[in-house]
């Protein structure tokens, strides 16, 4: 999640040879036109400009940024561009970027962005409970083995790209396009969370006997979360003007990422019997914030129904052609650059995952108060913006990749900082000290997620053939939310198989200690729990999986995924063209 699209990247624009131009002659250079447009945003939904000279839909950028040119045209035409010639030529793009983004937003674009926002936070609330506070609420209950099977909550969101041609090519003419979708999956998650809170505290509470019905709860929210997003990320490039588009990234971001950490560190905070009595505030139950959300998207969606207007779609839209969207689909999916990025993707993250996946989940295991962990959170959402901002900035030019190549090692350096907090942790009340050194994680393990994030959503708009329109951006961004979320079973699975603990029992006749069962599984934590013992580790599995992670993922990324991004970014345009000789 999901959570942060991607932002804004400035293209180049370059001429095509004079049709006319024959073998031996230099082609035709024309330098008014040899300047820099502003990258225009492509949202991650899956829709499909007909090709060949079909017309492109509103979310395609022009062919003119992304010319049909060849990779043997290229050097000649930039041999005919002395240095200086050059140089003014940058000044003059960097002139006309500057331009475009200083200019104010209009009234309806910023009537539009205030709906998008709110949108966008519809859809992170679900998921926030979904991937963020439900793990941690359930974790003193469920063993890691358990959480693993809960964990594929979260594959809707990551394989939406099957489904979304479905969203934008099938809709209620009547009811318009995107809202054909968008007004009943909000309805159905509205109708969800409602449902959910009238018997949660009871599953909640004793999970033990519900992980197959909690899986299926969650997955299905998530799903229908991801498919309201396929309708809102292909509104938002028509709800704008060309010139906003670019804002359409700002909107997600500033909206999902509201309603993921309300559902998250705030929620966590405001549900915990601490922070309520250390501030005199009720303690907000998971039931209660399910019905205030649903009461929210309920509102939201009747007020979209009745008061919005939807633009009626063009009966030629290219879009609207389904089997043609999976035929252009396939054909992307056969290019070997494509293949190999997909490839490096699937396991470009497996370092530093077996760190992120349980270092907070075991922190909180140990006695991390939840309100502690939704404060250093909260600390760090600031910072992540930041980073985005800076990502951005970082990731223009030839190399797009460099910020997300360098910010790996940060990420990769905090797996050992993280072992180190979890074998160190010292208990409650914790200490200022050990209090501000996980802050500082904290934010610092974020500030480089931001950066990898951003810098590879970068590379993707940057590389996006714009005759595929958001489906080839969807494409990309699935395998890259697949690397994050692939492993996550395995890892929880093999903290659970690693780990080595047995219930120490008191013997009263003897005044001794006895070994009573195993205490790894959830049964064996409740054997335990009822002969009054405690439960002794002797082997902890997160140390082993998470540097086996590390080793692997690091050997991975010095043999094969630094040398195949550095190949990759090097790569002309025309190489990631899907309907021209490569």
């Amino acid at each position: 999640m999901s959570t942060v699209d991607s932002p804004v990247s400035s293209t180049r624009k370059r001429t095509k040879p004079n049709a006319s131009t024959t073998r031996g002659q230099a082609p035709i250079v024309n330098m008014s036109r040899a300047t820099t447009t502003n990258g225009k945003y492509h949202a991650h939904s899956s829709s499909l400009e007909k090709l060949n000279g079909e017309a492109l839909s509103p979310r395609s950028r022009s062919r003119e940024e992304y010319p049909l040119d060849t990779h043997e045209d290229a050097p000649v035409e930039m041999s005919l561009l002395g240095n200086g010639v050059r140089v003014d030529a940058a000044l003059e793009e960097d002139e006309e970027e500057k331009d475009k983004l200083s200019k104010p937003l209009s009234e309806k674009d910023k009537k539009a962005m205030v709906l998008l926002i709110i949108l966008y936070l519809i859809q992170g609330v679900p998921l926030g409970l979904a991937l963020g506070s439900v793990p941690f609420l359930l974790r003193e209950h469920l063993s890691y083995a358990q959480l693993a099977f809960i964990s594929f909550s979260s594959y809707p969101y990551s394989l939406k790209l099957f489904w979304s041609p479905i969203v934008d090519s099938l809709f209620y003419h009547k009811l318009g396009r995107r809202k054909s979708w968008i007004v009943p999956m909000q309805l159905v998650i509205g109708t969800m969370m409602l449902l959910i809170s009238t018997n949660t505290a009871t599953i909640m509470e004793k999970p033990g006997g519900h992980i197959v019905e909690l899986t299926i709860t969650w997955t299905l929210l998530v799903f229908f979360a991801a498919t309201q997003d396929i309708a809102v990320d292909g509104w938002a490039l028509t709800l704008l003007s060309d010139d906003a588009k670019a804002y359409a990234s700002t909107a997600q971001t500033i909206g999902l990422n509201t309603g993921y950490f309300a559902s998250y560190t705030v929620f966590l905070a405001f549900n915990s019997e601490g922070f309520a009595s250390k501030y005199g505030v009720p303690r907000l139950t998971l039931s209660t914030y399910l019905r205030f959300w649903s009461v929210v998207c309920y509102a939201v969606t009747a007020w979209l129904f009745f008061f919005k207007k939807e633009e009626p779609v063009a009966h030629d839209d290219p879009d609207l052609q389904l089997k043609s969207v999976y035929k252009s689909m396939w054909r992307m999916c056969k290019l070997k650059h494509v293949q190999k990025l997909f490839l490096m993707h699937l396991v470009a993250k497996i370092a530093y995952l077996g760190h992120e996946s349980v270092t907070s989940l075991k922190l909180v295991e140990k006695g991390l108060a939840k309100e502690d962990l939704a404060v250093a959170v909260l600390i760090d959402f600031p910072f992540q913006i930041i980073a985005g901002w800076l990502a951005g900035r970082w990731s223009r030019g030839d190399k797009p990749l460099r910020p997300w190549l360098m910010a790996f090692w940060v990420r990769v350096a905090f797996v050992f900082v993280g072992m180190a907090m979890v074998a160190t942790f010292p208990g409650n009340p914790l200490g200022w000290g050990w209090f501000l050194l996980y802050i500082v994680v904290t934010v610092t393990n974020g500030f480089a997620g931001t950066i990898q994030f951003v810098g590879v959503s970068a590379f993707h708009t940057r590389i996006s053939d714009p005759t595929i329109g958001g489906t080839y951006m969807t494409m990309l961004n699935t395998a890259a939310n697949m690397g994050g979320t692939w492993p996550g079973f395995f890892i929880l699975r093999g903290v659970d198989y690693f780990t080595i603990a047995h219930c120490q029992v008191p013997d009263k006749a003897f005044g001794t200690l006895i070994k009573a069962s195993e205490c790894v599984s959830e049964q064996g934590k409740d054997q335990c729990k009822k002969l009054a013992g405690n439960c002794v580790i002797e082997r902890d599995g997160y140390y082993i999986v998470a540097t086996a992670c590390f080793a692997i993922g690091v050997t991975l990324w010095i043999t094969f995924v630094r040398p195949t991004a550095l190949t990759l970014q090097s790569l002309p345009f025309s190489k990631w063209r899907v309907n021209q000789p490569r």
